[in-house]
């Protein structure tokens, strides 16, 4: 979010750094439904620490003996974290789940429920994070800020590590919307870049380039999985196509998702100013229900949007996506434009179809508490708030530090929006 703008400009942030360790940030997932006690699928909390969403299912199926297409989940957290999730799991018992005794991963509890737990199951999230390297008296300077972000709203930015650590998750989406298998490739595995990349890795992406692929073989290191699976299959079959099809499907997901953040956020920063105000031709999103209405008359309109019971919106670019009219689609479009892509390049045969959506351009983050302290690690200033699922802790963080937060080397979002859906 190097480049996007901050609501709060009349406040100053406290600066300071987030993540040094998983226990500065804990984030519990707040279920939209309770289990019933019946189902064929069982229902788990996981206090999971410094391990990816997709990296639990895998776990979670090898130890039970199950697919991980058994295994159900809400939300996507960031494994530098200290995460409890909720998962539903096919093809069990309780008893069977409350026995794990896997790494890095606890089990809270387990029930029964009749349906699988489903991506945007969630109520919403809860977070206690601590950012070091501050002074914690700063934290009477937060007192105007946090008012500001509880009245207008948070601006509901899709944070930086939704593009991943190398920050071009949503170019690769771009690339595989067009069926464009060379321009994946170079993305993933050439592109070097010497501030992010280790020794090893940045030796393998020059040879990429240089075409020299049995040496960016030898190069990439182990824990490259994916790069290394991708390149074995272009130097087997030396089709592009072939190469692409071995890249997980889930992945491939994500980065049409990040493609579709990365034009919510162009369009939210045009509108930042007014985040709270509404336009005729809006579409504004009602926060009861999650349901969207076409605005004719803003006039008429605000009122509720003053009250927080509405929000203009954004786009999340797809075929079926409903369009603004007025100056929220002039706006939309400018950034459609910008970026080369149109809804119906989202309706291509024998690729991720992606049927698209309206986000609330504002959150109200709830029962927000700051305040300083010291511990083994050192003085930090402890933030704790509720947000909507979908809706990320770093936006929130970002208005209070004054400083943009990079990705960490998971590459996997902490939030909850739902990824594009593959359709037949």
């Amino acid at each position: 979010m190097a480049t996007l703008p901050y609501l709060t400009t009349d406040f100053p942030g406290i600066g300071g750094t987030l993540k040094q360790r998983p226990e500065d940030f804990f984030v519990q997932e707040l279920p939209l439904y309770e289990p019933t006690g019946e189902g064929e699928h069982v229902y788990c909390e996981i206090q999971k620490v410094g391990m990816t969403t997709f990296d639990a299912v895998d776990h979670l199926a090898k130890a039970l003996n199950i697919s991980p297409r058994a295994i159900g989940y809400a939300g996507m957290k960031d494994a530098r974290a200290v995460t409890r999730q909720l998962f539903s799991l096919q093809g069990t018992t309780e008893a069977a789940v409350t026995a794990l005794k896997l790494p890095n991963m606890n089990v809270q509890w387990a029930a029964r429920h009749g349906n699988k737990l489903r991506m945007g199951h969630l109520a919403a999230n809860r977070f206690a994070i601590k950012i070091r390297d501050v002074q914690p008296t700063d934290v009477v300077k937060l007192d105007g800020l946090v008012r500001v972000l509880t009245a207008r709203g948070m601006p509901n930015y899709f944070g930086e590590q939704r593009f991943g650590r190398r920050g071009n998750n949503d170019l690769l989406g771009a690339a595989m919307l067009r069926g464009d298998n060379i321009g994946i490739l170079k993305l993933l595995l050439g592109s070097h870049d010497p501030a992010i990349d280790t020794k090893d890795v940045l030796a393998a992406r020059k040879a990429f380039e240089a075409r020299d692929n049995r040496l960016a073989m030898r190069k990439f290191p182990r824990h490259n999985g994916m790069e290394r699976r991708v390149l074995a299959r272009l130097m087997k079959s030396s089709r592009p196509a072939s190469a692409v099809h071995a890249i997980d499907n889930r992945l491939g997901r994500l980065w049409i998702s990040a493609l579709q953040s990365r034009l919510f956020n162009d369009v939210l920063a045009r509108r930042i100013a007014a985040i709270d105000s509404l336009q005729d031709g809006d579409f504004a999103y009602k926060h009861d229900n999650g349901a969207c209405f076409h605005v004719t008359s803003a006039a008429i309109e605000q009122p509720r949007c003053d009250a927080f019971e509405i929000s203009p919106t954004g786009p999340l670019l797809g075929y079926r996506m409903t369009l603004p009219d007025g100056e929220p689609l002039r706006i939309e479009q400018e950034v459609f434009a910008a970026s080369g892509l149109t809804p119906g390049q989202f309706r291509h045969e024998g690729r991720i179809r992606v049927k698209g959506a309206r986000r609330p351009l504002r959150v109200k983050p709830a029962d927000v508490q700051i305040e300083g302290g010291v511990d083994q690690h050192g003085v930090f200033v402890s933030v704790a708030f509720t947000l909507p699922a979908g809706s990320f802790a770093t936006a929130f963080l970002r208005e209070i530090m004054k400083s943009d937060i990079a990705p960490t080397d998971a590459e996997m979002p902490d939030d909850d929006s739902v990824p594009p859906e593959d359709e037949p």
